[in-house]
């Protein structure tokens, strides 16, 4: 096994191991991928406060995410498509968050669906919800995530209409792979995870096909999705999915103040301050120079999270130093899990906590619960001067 000290180590095994189109639809965002970029880079801006002579033993990264105990306060985002990225990767990824003690988040838009996850973990897990045209189809699916256990509900409100992704367009994405004679000349080098995906226990989305009348194959299928998601999902909508759902609620995709006090109105247990990693609205600001926005506005009202753009332990840290709860990781478990299934996952996790863990310590704190803004240094302007 190669020696792995960083996510791009992942990175690097990731891209020469999964097919194009599926490397493309993780490492791409809409248009001109501007928020895509920045999501990323802006970390940059920030320095940390080194501190010294301090007591460093007994440290901890142990924290919760609303009200569930974490090893680290880093959950597995929700990720479409992943079990295109190795063979029955949603329940790899699964089973490698239960195993480090943190959160997995199944998609909408999995391979897997909620019941194959439900059957191979022991771990509640979180659900992402994408709202659909067809109100039967969602209620049935809100259902199905009841009967697995599923222990929060996230409600994704980034995506009522699609951002158009180049790289996706222009490959042809499809679950299956369409055999083109271009997927055929790359998937001829990728022989590894070939083999692998002959024995996945689906290679379709498990949540919609056998559960949406008509849905028979991939065209079927994609013809279905791409005119249900719903573009009059409204505040007055979440409450009633809420309601409906009748446990913990997670609302993702808030990036303005403003968003972020209706979501409070409805009663969320936590708000995502993320831009779908770049994915729908290109222009918009990153998900780390809108979270003091954010922050000022709700405050401790509401559980405060942050999703899109980190790479890093220190990441994660600066994330915290601002005032977040918790924060997710999507790209950075996609890496791992494409380049060495589950183990891969786990490394990734391995990675970002032995990073935060000793940048905690270097910054002079003992625990994650007394990370806060005299960690950091943050430029006076870092949330921008508009207008």
């Amino acid at each position: 096994m190669p020696v792995i000290t960083t996510i791009d180590d992942l990175k690097r095994i990731y891209e020469r191991r999964v097919p194009r189109m599926f490397y493309d639809y993780c490492e791409s965002g809409s248009w001109t991928e501007q928020t895509f970029r920045d999501n990323s880079s802006d970390f940059d801006a920030i320095r940390l406060r080194q501190r010294v002579a301090v007591d460093m033993s007994g440290r901890s990264t142990q924290s919760q995410m609303i009200g569930q105990d974490v090893a680290m306060p880093v959950a597995l985002a929700p990720v479409g498509l992943t079990g295109m990225q190795h063979a029955d990767g949603e329940m790899k990824a699964a089973r490698a968050a239960e195993k480090f003690g943190v959160p997995f988040t199944l998609s909408t838009m999995s391979i897997n669906s909620i019941e194959d996850v439900a059957g191979h973990t022991d771990a509640p897990f979180w659900f992402q919800l994408y709202t659909m045209k067809d109100q039967d189809y969602v209620s049935r699916l809100i259902q199905r995530a009841k009967d697995a256990k599923c222990s929060a509900l996230v409600i994704t409100l980034d995506l009522q209409i699609l951002g158009q992704r180049h790289k996706d367009l222009k490959n042809g994405l499809s679950a299956p792979p369409k055999l083109t004679a271009r997927t055929i000349a790359n998937l001829a080098t990728k022989w590894a995870w070939g083999i692998e995906m002959l024995s996945a226990k689906r290679r379709e989305f498990g949540n919609i096909v056998g559960h949406v009348d008509g849905i028979s194959d991939a065209s079927s299928l994609g013809a279905w999705t791409a005119e249900q998601f719903d573009p009059t999902l409204d505040w007055a909508k979440v409450a009633k999915l809420k309601e409906q759902w009748g446990g913990k609620v997670i609302l993702k995709g808030i990036l303005d103040a403003d968003d972020a006090r209706m979501a409070l109105k409805v009663g969320a247990d936590a708000i995502v301050v993320s831009n779908h990693g770049g994915r729908q609205l290109d222009g918009a600001l990153s998900s780390i120079r809108a979270l003091p926005s954010i922050l000022d506005a709700v405050g401790d009202q509401v559980e405060v999270h942050l999703d899109s753009g980190i790479r890093s332990g220190q990441d994660v840290l600066k994330a915290l130093g601002l005032g977040a709860k918790g924060t997710y990781i999507g790209r950075a478990f996609v890496y791992g899990l494409g380049a060495m299934g589950q183990a891969g996952v786990t490394e990734a996790l391995t990675v970002i906590h032995k990073e935060l863990d000793t940048t905690m310590a270097l910054c002079g704190e003992t625990s994650v619960a007394n990370l806060g803004r005299h960690n950091l240094l943050v430029p006076e302007d870092f949330g921008g001067r508009w207008q």
